[in-house]
C-alpha cells in the first residue's frame, strides 16, 4: 500500500466505532461513504481497520475545517449517521484533531509503500 503525503496541519478526523450485530446493508453504506468522501473538496486521504470483535478506527485528512465541515454536513453522510447510530453501531466517537507530524518506521519501502505480511 503507497503512504499517503499528508501536509502538516490537515485536519484528522478518527472514527472509532464498535459495530453492533451483522447487517448486509452496513457494507454497501460504507463502501458509498468512501466512494463520496473521496469526491469531497479537500478530502486527502483515508485509512481504516476493524478487528473480528467489531472494533473499528477509520482515520480521514482532509486539507482543512471547512472541507471537514462541509463533509459532516453533506445529506448522504448525515443520513448514514443517523442509520449507524439507529442500527450499526453499540457506540462511536469522533475525535477531529490536526496532523503535527508524520514519521514511518522500519518496513518501509524506498517509494513509500509498505510490504505485505510474510
Amino acid at each position: 500500500m503507497k503512504r499517503p503525503e499528508l501536509p502538516e496541519d490537515c485536519v484528522v478526523i478518527a472514527f472509532i466505532s464498535q459495530r453492533a450485530d451483522v447487517d448486509p446493508d452496513y457494507e454497501a453504506m460504507a463502501a458509498r461513504m468512501v466512494e463520496l468522501a473521496q469526491a469531497q473538496p479537500g478530502f486527502l486521504s483515508m485509512e481504516s481497520v476493524r478487528g473480528t470483535d467489531g472494533l473499528g478506527i477509520t482515520l480521514s485528512y482532509w486539507t482543512d475545517q471547512a472541507a471537514v465541515a462541509a463533509w459532516g454536513a453533506h445529506p448522504e453522510h448525515r443520513q448514514a449517521q443517523r442509520l449507524g447510530q439507529a442500527r450499526w453501531y453499540r457506540w462511536h466517537d469522533t475525535r477531529v484533531m490536526r496532523l503535527l507530524s508524520s514519521r514511518s518506521g522500519p518496513g518501509v519501502t524506498p517509494d513509500g509503500s509498505r510490504p505485505g505480511p510474510g
